[in-house]
């Protein structure tokens, strides 16, 4: 087995140890892509992975709002509620680190690595949420002053 390899099935282990399927799918994913010879993807994942995600998230974040779970009452008295005005600007500054992280991850990958692990660490330890590595890597960005 390469070393590249053992790398991913570490990380998928992790992954399952930590209850942190995304991570864990993601990992055998690509071992499986590895094994099956399909390198020629990883360009195009590297490309557009990111993107394709975002993609995803946002329509599992806006579901409620396309199958009426939530009203336009709803959304109009987030305008009258301090809590929820607070939470629309800490929304908007969690976006904009989002988009720094992004930033930060595509042009320094070997960062990446230790975002990833981080977040499986939190999540196996701290009984955190494996949705941090964007924002982490935008937290990242602001302390070492890259974009």
């Amino acid at each position: 087995m390469d070393m590249t390899s053992l790398i991913l099935l570490i990380l998928a282990a992790l992954g399952i140890i930590s209850s942190n399927t995304p991570i864990t799918i993601a990992m055998i994913v690509l071992l499986l892509l590895r094994v099956l010879h399909l390198q020629q993807l990883f360009p195009w994942l590297e490309k557009n992975g990111l993107t394709l995600g975002i993609v995803i998230l946002t329509i599992g974040v806006m579901t409620p709002l396309a199958s009426g779970k939530m009203s336009l009452q709803t959304i109009g008295e987030s305008f009258l509620n301090w809590k929820s005005l607070l939470a629309i600007v800490i929304g908007m500054l969690v976006a904009y680190l989002g988009g720094r992280g992004a930033s930060l991850m595509a042009a320094n990958p070997t960062i990446v690595a230790g975002l990833l692990i981080g977040t499986v660490l939190g999540v196996a330890f701290f009984k955190g949420v494996p949705v941090g590595p964007l924002i982490a890597a935008g937290i990242l960005s602001l302390i070492i002053g890259r974009v």
